[in-house]
């Protein structure tokens, strides 16, 4: 599903109008990064929980010429998802 089709989905579940419907995804998705830039947990009931990890750097060798490279420390956005969404899915 790309994001067209779930904003006409979204249209037609909330009787609202498609523009209507993709402002209010817009936001929702502009309030998901705002906090998640602020390194906060994000926690969706029934759903799944959305958190900022950070990586430690790591060493990474090229296996065809076994350079050793230093790959630096860094964020990123990790999902759990909750227990009844798996059984959902399963």
């Amino acid at each position: 599903m790309n994001n067209k089709e779930f904003v006409a989905d979204m249209a037609q579940r909330t009787d609202l109008s498609v523009k209507e419907a993709s402002s209010m995804v817009s936001a929702a998705v502009s309030a998901i990064i705002s906090e998640l830039m602020e390194e906060n947990t994000i926690i969706v009931s029934g759903f799944g929980a959305l958190e900022v990890k950070k990586k430690l750097e790591r060493v990474l060798v090229n296996p065809t010429t076994k350079q050793r490279m230093l790959i630096p420390p860094k964020m990123v956005v990790s999902f759990k998802p909750y227990t009844s969404l798996k059984s959902k899915v399963k």
